[in-house]
């Protein structure tokens, strides 16, 4: 069997069997497709003959190109999972990755904005026309709410209660309810009422957020517009969309909002995902401390 015939077969498993969510799908695939790619360079034969230490001097290439500790751990988690679907399917006897261990990661816990700079990057968008409007509901939309970026344009226009001013989300088969701000609220009316119509491309359009061809807005999309606004506001932190989910979550935990609410709305499985934000809290109260106790220094 080829390596393009294996990895047809894989992708087929994990779409149809696991139910893989798309962009962990996206990556397995890429990282075997990867390994592949190396196993032929160096002529090392195809997945279902590479031993473990072609396994092990692939891992030590990616170390000597420079990726990181994180990126070298996805590639040992995906190799780790692909040999392991190999040799459940019968095409290989033994799984060649016993000697692969990830090393561990240095804990950084994640960016996030003051409440003041989260105040400037949402005043940018200018609302003098349909682009400015659109992105200041998408901005105040995922600061109201701390959804994933790939939730926010799945969004479609029938996941918003106006009425209600709550937003249905929905991620692989569950649905949470997150409630929205007034401001929030007001940019989203505008935004559905006054802007949408004459900004999609067909009157079936379903998506909520649409580019400026009339479709769904895409990730690439949207990072490109909070990216300009974060330069437009001269704010040098390194913002991300997901900086935004960060800083949601721990304002809400500065301002009296209990873990298991804000995992709720965030829709972590585990509770231990959501404790990253107490920590976050407790450094910003030390940094606060050492900077202003008149002993501290």
């Amino acid at each position: 069997m080829t390596n393009a015939d294996c990895l047809a077969k894989y992708e087929r498993y994990l779409t149809d069997e696991k139910k893989t969510a798309k962009n962990t799908l996206s990556s397995y695939l890429r990282d075997i497709r990867q390994f592949g790619e190396y196993l032929a360079e160096e002529d090392l034969g195809g997945y279902l003959t590479a031993d473990e230490d072609a396994l092990c001097a692939y891992i030590d290439h990616l170390r000597a190109a420079g990726k990181s500790v994180a990126t070298v751990s996805r590639n040992i988690a995906s190799l780790k999972n692909f040999y392991s679907w190999l040799k459940l399917s019968g095409q290989i006897e033994s799984i060649p990755t016993g000697r692969l261990v990830p090393e561990k990661a240095a804990h950084k816990l994640p960016e996030i904005l003051t409440a003041q700079e989260v105040e400037l990057l949402l005043a940018q968008p200018e609302c003098t026309d349909r682009k400015g409007y659109r992105d200041r509901a998408m901005l105040e939309l995922l600061y109201a709410t701390g959804i994933r970026v790939t939730e926010l344009i799945s969004l479609d226009v029938n996941d918003v209660n106006l009425s209600a001013g709550i937003l249905s989300c929905r991620s692989r088969d569950k649905v949470r309810s997150i409630p929205l701000y007034p401001a929030a609220l007001k940019a989203l009316k505008d935004y559905i009422e006054f802007i949408r119509p004459d900004m999609i491309a067909s009157p079936a359009e379903r998506s909520l957020f649409v580019n400026v061809n009339g479709e769904r807005m895409s990730r690439q999309g949207f990072w490109k517009i909070v990216k300009s606004y974060q330069q437009k506001a001269g704010i040098e932190k390194d913002i991300t969309p997901h900086t935004l989910r960060h800083s949601f979550a721990t304002h809400l935990l500065e301002n009296g909002a209990d873990l298991r609410s804000i995992q709720e709305m965030l829709g972590h499985a585990d509770i231990s995902s959501t404790q990253i934000y107490s920590q976050l809290v407790k450094k910003q109260l030390k940094d606060v401390y050492n900077k202003a106790h008149p002993r501290a220094v």
